[in-house]
Parts: C-alpha cells; structure tokens; sequence
C-alpha cells in the first residue's frame, strides 16, 4: 500500500461512498446546493485513475462552486494528480492550499514532507531548511492522525485503524528517508523500525532499513533484512534490485 493518499481512504473519509448511487436515483449529493454541483463533484470522483481529468474535474468543481463542501477532497485529489504526473512544484502548490483549507489535513502533511525529501539534493544550499520542513510535515501527520477521530461512518473500525496505522508508519518512513539524507543513521534505523513495526508487509521500508543498517556499520542486520526481503518471490523488481545491492554492499570484505 502506497503511495502518500490512500485513494479509496480518502473517498471514504470526505463521504464520497456511494455517491454514484445517489446519482442513478437523481438525489443531490450530501452537502450540495444544486444539481450542477452534485454532477461536478460526481465528476471529480469518477475521474479517478487519470490524472488530467482529475485535474480539470477539481478545477471545475472549484471554480463554479467556491463554496462548495468538497473543495478541500477536490484540492487533495488535484494535489496527488500532479504528483502522479511528476510536476511536483505544483503539487506542492495545491498540497499548500488544503493546508489552508485544513491545517491538520494529516494525508497532505505526508505527501508534502515526501516530497521535499524527494526533491532534495546533498548540494541544495537549503538542504537543511528543507529537510527540516519537511520532518515538521512528517511530525504534524503523526500528531494528527493519532488525534483523529473516524473521519466517517461508512469506514470500519478495522479499516480506520489500517489507515491510522499505514499513515503513521508512512510519516515514520519518511522520518527515516530525512535522516539518511542527514547522514545519522541511527535516527534513521530507529524511524524505519517503526515503519516496518506499523508496516510489516511494505518491502520498501525493510530495504530503506536494510540501507540504513548497512550504512552504519550493522552488516550482519543488513544482510538478515535483505535476504528476508529477496525471498519474497512478489516484491517489485525495482525493490529486489535495491535490496540485492545493498545486501553485495554489506557482504564486501572489510578494507
């Protein structure tokens, strides 16, 4: 499960479930005024799986109706399209406006904080401004989502604390990923612990932990997470690369 939104989370929480439903039988959607917004929200849901349509969906949605009830679900779904389509400037953008909508939007704080981990270099002149932005975005998602509530009724108590779990070992995750750009891999050993503790099916944050072990002198623990990790016959062929190369880093001879 990845990446920062969870989209069937996200539609769950803003109460988007079901909606398709209520077209068919001509009812407006919860909290709209008019048809026409009831369709352009029907819309943005539908646009799901492409990017550009999502895109003009949610600018449609808010251009028409400023008011609208879903112009923060509509700022987040535009928010991770452009995140799809790699124009990360922008995403940031429209990451930024849910922050102004909702401060404590614990979904967008991680996608924010990922990418400016992503997006920074070890000669960034700012690289520390940067990554210390984004652990506060990492910290501000942990904080939130273990303060939230259910978002929804239509969520299970098993699927809210999936996603509580999933989003909280995502922010530890990229706790990790800013201290090995720090280079203090022990910070980052024990934030991928907790990655892994809350995620123990996500083969990413066991190679990142790998990484970090590795990176610290801990050879042996690299090798044993490595070679857990490459006996999964499904992990993606991207991870079995890495984790292959760091477990050859780990085993090299001492000079």
């Amino acid at each position: 499960m990845k990446r920062t939104i969870i989209t069937g989370i996200l539609a769950l929480a803003a109460g988007t479930t079901g909606l398709l439903a209520q077209q068919q039988q001509q009812q407006l959607v919860p909290h709209t005024k008019s048809p026409g917004e009831s369709q352009a929200v029907i819309a943005l849901i539908q646009s799901q799986n492409n990017p550009d349509a999502t895109i003009k969906a949610a600018e449609d949605l808010i251009s028409k109706y400023a008011d609208t009830y879903y112009k923060e679900t509509a700022l987040i779904f535009e928010a991770d399209a452009y995140r799809q389509k790699g124009d990360f400037d922008k995403a940031q953008i429209y990451g930024e406006r849910v922050l102004q909508v909702n401060p404590k939007n614990y979904q967008i704080t991680n996608m924010l904080g990922t990418l400016i981990v992503q997006q920074t270099r070890d000669n960034d002149l700012d690289k520390e401004q940067k990554l210390a932005k984004a652990d506060g975005y990492f910290n501000a998602t942990i904080t939130n989502v273990s303060a939230a509530t259910k978002p929804n009724p239509q969520l299970t108590d098993e699927q809210w604390e999936g996603a509580r779990k999933a989003l909280i070992a995502d922010a530890h995750n990229g706790l990790g990923m800013d201290a090995m750009a720090r280079k203090k891999y022990d910070v980052a050993i024990a934030e991928f612990k907790q990655a892994v503790d809350g995620a123990p099916d996500e083969p990413a944050y066991q190679v990142r932990l790998a990484s970090a072990y590795q990176n610290a002198g801990q050879n042996a623990e690299a090798i044993a997470l490595c070679d857990k990790v490459l006996a999964n016959p499904q992990i993606p062929e991207a991870i079995r690369q890495v984790a292959t190369g760091v477990k050859t880093a780990a085993s090299a001879p001492k000079k």
